[in-house]
């Protein structure tokens, strides 16, 4: 594994999942790669799993790191177009973006554990292995990172052409101010999370309830976005509205969807560094 471009393919869900951070996943693999091409590597017995086990590790401890300084501040994961035929990372391993900000819900090594058991499909010998914990230590984590989870967990759908339908008609009907059929197009549960890194002031980092929902939705549209270019992507596997002035992006609405279409969370990303990623 003398290639960084396929060693960054195959490690940076590992890290990403852990961090929902770019930047700091890219360095960490990195790191990992100088450090593998430094050692003598005759006596290690399975490349893949010391790779992966080095970067993991990484993730943890700059994730504890990075959760210390910004201390109780809200963030949301940096986003990932994941419906491009070209890209140097396994998209089909990167979690979707509700799952992201849900693990933040966990502490680091349920976090971990719930990753490799969940997403990769690791036993608890090999996570117990990994992450320097008992086997028992393992399942525990596990179990209450589920329980933790299952309070919270949002009945999604993998992105579709239907939930492309369900923006398209979001949009029109955010265009058109028709503030009825907007309120039938929310569930009852619907909350909305924004970002702004520390650049930009947000007019709520949580609105939630479909009156309220309502009202800032419309209000940010009107007097922010009603001139802009909207485009509907696919970012973490979830449908979502890219908001242009000319070439450069402004904001990022990733939608959860239930079932039957109605919108359940709204996550906005309008930290420009964040954005500039996308």
């Amino acid at each position: 594994m003398d290639d960084l471009k396929q060693f960054n393919k195959k490690l940076f869900p590992y890290a990403y999942n852990i961090l929902g951070n770019i930047d700091d996943s890219q360095d960490i693999i990195q790191d990992v790669f100088i450090r593998y091409n430094e050692k003598d590597v005759s006596s290690i017995s399975n490349q893949n799993a010391y790779l992966i086990k080095a970067v993991i590790n990484q993730a943890i401890n700059l994730k504890k790191k990075n959760d210390r300084e910004r201390q109780k501040k809200f963030i949301l994961p940096e986003p990932i177009v994941t419906n491009q035929g070209e890209n140097n990372i396994e998209l089909d391993e990167i979690l979707n973006y509700s799952m992201l900000v849900l693990l933040d819900t966990l502490n680091i090594k349920e976090r971990a554990v719930f990753l490799l058991k969940e997403a990769f499909d690791y036993d608890h010998n090999e996570i117990a292995e990994i992450l320097t914990i008992s086997i028992d230590n393992s399942r525990q984590l596990l179990t209450r990172a589920k329980k933790k989870l299952k309070l919270r967990k949002p009945d999604i759908l993998p992105s579709s052409t239907k939930d492309r339908l369900h923006l398209e008609k979001y949009v029109e009907t955010i265009r058109k101010g028709d503030v009825k059929t907007l309120e039938q197009m929310l569930s009852d549960e619907v909350r909305v999370l924004a970002d702004a890194g520390s650049k930009l002031k947000v007019i709520a980092q949580l609105t939630s309830g479909i009156e309220d929902t309502v009202k800032l939705m419309t209000y940010v549209f009107e007097y922010y976005q009603k001139d802009l270019e909207i485009k509907i992507e696919e970012i973490n596997h979830q449908p979502a509205l890219l908001f242009y002035r000319g070439t450069t992006l402004i904001n990022c609405q990733i939608f959860e969807l239930s079932p039957d279409g109605k919108v359940t969370s709204i996550f906005s990303v309008v930290d420009p560094d964040k954005l500039l990623k996308i």
